[in-house]
């Protein structure tokens, strides 16, 4: 496909609408359906449409595998971390008014704790997903590597 020109186009166009729409619905989540998970899914989907238009090499020239691992961990780690911070402060784990603290209202405070919870989810599926991925097209050049080999004999 990286050689199709109405492809890359296309794709050249859609690319940031589908990161765009990704972003809206890790920020808007809490008001409506979406969130975390979803945002996560629509940005690794624009991440692939990328890597599956211009190549995986390209792919990962945007975003290194070893930066996916780091940012998948990074996730997981403000997700946990928002748990714990509410434990902190006197609350239990998860329980965002613990943070009415730092904030003038409740609704501050759940506000803040949902959208950083959210944010770790949304960090950590895009990153997973985008690895899945990866490996499933290294395994899949691999797998014709052998099939080549094998033909030669």
């Amino acid at each position: 496909m990286t050689d199709n020109g109405i492809l890359r186009i296309i794709a050249r166009f859609l690319i940031p609408f589908i990161m765009l729409f990704g972003l809206y619905i890790q920020f808007h989540g809490e008001y409506s359906p979406g969130g975390g998970f979803q945002a996560g899914i629509v940005v690794a989907a624009g991440w692939i449409l990328f890597a599956l238009i211009y190549g995986l090499k390209a792919g990962l020239e945007v975003i290194p595998e070893k930066a996916m691992y780091w940012l998948a961990a990074a996730g997981a780690l403000i997700y946990a971390l928002t748990g714990v911070a509410s434990v902190l402060l006197g609350g239990r784990y998860l329980d965002f008014y613990a943070f009415e603290a730092f904030f003038n209202t409740p609704q501050a405070a759940q506000q803040f704790g949902i959208i950083t919870v959210e944010f770790g989810v949304g960090l950590t599926v895009a990153t997973v997903v985008m690895l899945i991925y990866t490996f499933f097209v290294r395994r899949k050049s691999e797998w014709d590597e052998v099939m080549r080999g094998s033909d030669a004999e």
